[in-house]
């Protein structure tokens, strides 16, 4: 999986613009959860860019960047959770899982609408 970092509030307004254009995924980490890791792991096994390569995909290591995390809770109207993945579109948040919730098959048919 082709991750881009995501670690300054500044880069929350470049995903808005890039999510006009095409799907953005933000993924949010916590390298102190074990579930997270697991979560992390799962979906880096399952991701086909051939599937989803029209999707452009952050990862937050949010306990390095807490601000940015609360941020995109403040930004994009969503309660903060870990692990967590957002799916950004049109600049607006139109996903939300967390922990186990968080399902690449559910991602990608979220993807295709």
């Amino acid at each position: 999986m082709n991750w881009n970092e995501l670690n300054t509030v500044s880069q929350l307004e470049q995903i808005r613009e890039e999510s006009k254009e095409k799907p953005v995924v933000i993924f949010k980490h916590s390298t102190r959860c074990s579930t997270s890791r697991m979560v992390l792991d799962r979906l880096e096994r399952n991701w086909k860019p051939e599937e989803l390569g029209h999707v452009k995909a952050y990862f937050l290591d949010l306990i390095s960047y807490r601000e940015v995390s609360n941020q995109i809770a403040e930004q994009f109207d969503i309660e903060h959770e870990s692990p967590q993945l957002l799916i950004i579109s049109d600049g607006k948040a139109i996903y939300d899982r967390s922990h186990l919730g968080i399902d690449y098959h559910q991602i990608r048919e979220e993807l295709k609408n």
